[in-house]
This record gives structure tokens, C-alpha cells and sequence, in this order.
């Protein structure tokens, strides 16, 4: 088995290796620490059964590195690794070919469960993404309501913005925190922000 492990620290590319023995001793990796170095490898490695990719490399970041592997080497599957929690960028990587997605700050059992479902030709959605489908059912009032409170708009500027009564505001207001199982505006934003929701402005 050959997996090409691509990270700009070396550090973090030596861990990776020492994790992937646990699936067979014989495991041989790859590494790059540029994404033109891991194409280059990819290339001339035809038997590579998977690449392990961090999102931000310092030549590109990991949507472009997705399309461009997809582009020459479209049967790769790919895991993304990032620091990144956010359902909606994890959402966009699988849309763009990921074939699963693992957080830095995840335990080395999770990665070995990713990299054996990918091999196994199957999508491994992160738990995180699994927990988070509640959060699609706002509609799209709410999701306004909710970007103007990322921008830190009171319910009154909130509003007169969108030309509704407070009262209707503080109703919005209340769906979104259930949404999220909050209990309050902070709480929102917060829980908003690490979903990938942004302000307006």
C-alpha cells in the first residue's frame, strides 16, 4: 500500500506516517511539502492507493490542489486534513472530489477509520458534518436574520435592515437558537462562525 502524505511541516507529516503504520507495518509513504511536489509524485507513482492533503499549503489551498488531482489523476482518492471545522468548507471539499474529510484536531483512531472507509471506495463525512444537517433547515429570512447578527446588529437595526418589526426579528432570532441548540445570540454567532456562516459585511 503507498499513500502520499502532502503538509508543508515536516512535523506534522512524520505523525501522519507514524499513524498509518497502524494499518500495516509495510505501508509505504509518501511525502511532499508543496503541492507541486505532490503532483510531481503522483505522477511518476502510478500505485498510489491515496492521498492525504492538508488544506492550506502555502503554494495553493486544498479546493484548488482537489480540482487539479481531479483534472490528472481523477481515479486518486483524497482526504483533506484541516484545522478547519466549518460544515460548509467541508461540504464544498467533498462536492469538489474529496473522498472524505478528517480535523486536525480529530483523535489518529478517526483518521485509520477514513483512510479504511476510503479504501474500501466509500465517503467518510466526518461526524461534525453528520451533527450538523439540523442546521440546514433555516430559511432563507433566517439566514439573513442570522448574517446580520454575525455583523453585530442589534434586533432594532436588524429591523429597519430588513424592513420587518422587531417582534418578527426576535421570532427569527428564537428559531436560530434552537437551530443550534443555543441558548443565547452569542452563543449563535459562534456556533454560526464554525458552521461556515458569514456576516454581510
Amino acid at each position: 500500500m503507498k499513500i502520499l502524505v502532502v503538509d508543508d511541516h515536516a512535523l506534522v507529516r512524520e505523525g501522519l506516517h507514524q499513524v498509518l503504520k497502524g494499518l500495516d507495518e509495510s505501508v509505504e509513504v509518501l511525502q511532499a511539502q508543496r503541492c507541486d511536489q505532490a503532483f510531481a509524485l503522483a505522477a511518476q507513482h502510478s500505485d498510489i492507493d491515496l492521498v492525504l492533503l492538508d488544506y492550506h499549503m502555502p503554494d495553493m489551498n486544498g479546493l484548488q490542489a482537489l480540482e487539479v488531482f481531479g483534472q490528472e489523476h481523477p481515479e486518486l482518492p483524497i482526504i483533506v486534513i484541516s484545522g478547519t471545522d466549518s460544515t460548509h468548507a467541508i461540504r464544498q471539499m467533498l462536492q469538489v472530489g474529496a473522498s472524505g474529510f478528517v480535523s486536525k484536531s480529530s483523535m489518529s483512531d478517526e483518521l485509520l477509520t477514513a483512510v479504511r472507509t476510503v479504501l474500501q471506495g466509500d465517503i467518510y463525512e466526518p461526524p461534525e458534518l453528520l451533527n450538523s444537517d439540523h442546521q440546514e433547515n433555516l430559511t432563507q429570512r433566517q439566514i439573513k436574520v442570522l448574517q446580520l447578527l454575525l455583523d453585530g446588529l442589534s434586533n432594532k437595526d436588524i429591523a429597519e435592515r430588513l424592513f420587518i418589526s422587531e417582534e418578527t426579528v426576535k421570532s427569527h432570532v428564537a428559531a436560530i437558537l434552537r437551530h443550534f441548540d443555543v441558548q443565547n445570540r452569542t452563543q449563535a454567532v459562534v456556533a454560526a462562525a464554525r458552521s461556515g456562516y458569514m456576516g454581510l459585511n
